[in-house]
């Protein structure tokens, strides 16, 4: 059994939480609305203002964000069914279950050791087949977003960004979330920041924003513009009256509430200084692991902030990575693996390509490194609220 940990991934609910949860309390007793409303359309403002996109869309969860993702670029036309989105290898499971959901194909695409991400070495051997691709951040890090970018556009590929583990990140001076053409984000508990549940989806595209709240909200027209809304009655010939309960596309219900837009706005005001704890306690770790031949260093060139999600340590093979676990586990440190390592070899998508009778090749690569990852290696704490002592203890853990 895995003991209590002293160091947990997380330790608070809120960055700040007592001055939070004050606030939070005046705003419930004081609040004539609780149902989604101004705060959330507060937050999808300053949120947008801040990741500098153009719009942004608060919806229930991180998963939803995909999910609602997904669903609006199939009713936008920009996704057909049984089209080939590539996903990365080392990803979370509702990355990739919308895609399945939703009549589309996952295609598998390997990682780097050395970044944990996709890079355009792993992509361009399979960037034919796709006609999406949907990559993660994997823990804040990421590869050469550019090349990728560029290696997506020569081939006419729509990119997506998974962007719930690299909240604040850069790559050559542009936050991560801002390559593709559009990108989801996660405020579950644990993440950068924390709304309890929530997620947003952003995006430079006004069409796609437009379906997008549609999308989150059963697919009727009632939070858009009166221009908006003008328009799709005229389209299909539909009286005021009666637009209020019209559906004009298939959707969902993955609305948020006024008291996850008010925490946050709230939490949104603590977003450098979150950005900027983690990132100096990830060069801490990275500088005593890199003196550490233990370990397959970490590469992260190009990256102008590492806002870190929790920190990943890939070993040279399995039984150092065991004696390395059981180091931190004896410490009180929680550890996780490093989020699902190879995707494929999960159950879900296993019985998925079964039953969708799909041969090795046509869903992806082997993802050998993600394997490697997922065998050797496994990730531990790296939180804005660690203390000094915190940090020098997980630092020692990780000397030869």
């Amino acid at each position: 059994m895995i003991p209590l940990a002293m160091i947990p991934l997380v330790r608070s609910t809120f960055f700040h939480e007592q001055e939070t949860k004050r606030q939070l309390c005046d705003f419930i007793t004081g609040a004539d609305r609780l149902s989604m409303g101004s705060q959330c359309a507060a937050f999808e403002e300053a949120f947008a203002e801040k990741q500098g996109c153009a719009h942004a869309v608060f919806v229930s969860s991180g998963s939803s964000a995909n999910l609602v993702l997904i669903q609006a670029l199939l009713n936008q036309g920009r996704l057909k069914k049984n089209q080939t989105v590539g996903v990365s290898a080392l990803t979370w499971a509702t990355n990739v279950m919308p895609i399945m959901q939703l009549g589309l194909k996952p295609f598998i695409i390997d990682c780097e050791l050395e970044t944990l991400n996709v890079s355009p070495r792993t992509l361009d051997p399979s960037i034919k087949q796709l006609n999406a691709l949907f990559i993660t951040h994997t823990l804040g890090l990421c590869d050469d977003l550019e090349a990728i970018q560029a290696i997506s556009k020569q081939h006419n590929v729509l990119l997506l960004e998974d962007n719930c583990e690299g909240l604040g990140s850069k790559f050559n001076a542009t936050r991560l979330g801002n390559f593709g053409h559009a990108s989801t984000f996660s405020f579950f508990v644990g993440h950068h920041m924390s709304t309890i549940e929530g997620g947003m989806v952003c995006t430079n595209d006004t069409e796609l924003y437009e379906m997008l709240v549609m999308t989150r909200a059963h697919g009727w027209s009632r939070n858009l513009s009166s221009e908006s809304k003008g328009r799709l009655r005229a389209q299909h010939n539909i009286d005021p009256f009666y637009d209020l309960y019209t559906f004009y596309v298939p959707a969902y219900n993955a609305r948020p509430t006024e008291i996850q837009g008010f925490l946050g706005t709230t939490q949104l005001h603590y977003w450098d200084e979150i950005v900027s704890k983690r990132e100096r306690n990830f060069k801490r770790f990275q500088a005593v692991m890199a003196a550490n031949n233990d370990f397959i260093p970490l590469r992260c060139d190009n990256m102008d902030v590492i806002s870190n999600f929790a920190m990943p340590v890939v070993c040279k093979d399995a039984e150092t990575g065991e004696r390395y676990k059981k180091r931190f586990i004896d410490a009180g440190v929680e550890i996780r693996p490093i989020i699902a390592g190879n995707i494929a070899e999960q159950p879900f998508l296993k019985a998925y390509q079964s039953k969708s009778k799909q041969k090795d090749k046509e869903s992806g690569q082997t993802a050998s490194n993600a394997a490697q990852i997922h065998r050797n290696g496994f990730y531990f704490p790296n939180n804005p609220e660690l203390t000094t002592q915190e940090v020098d203890l997980l630092a020692h853990l990780l000397v030869q």
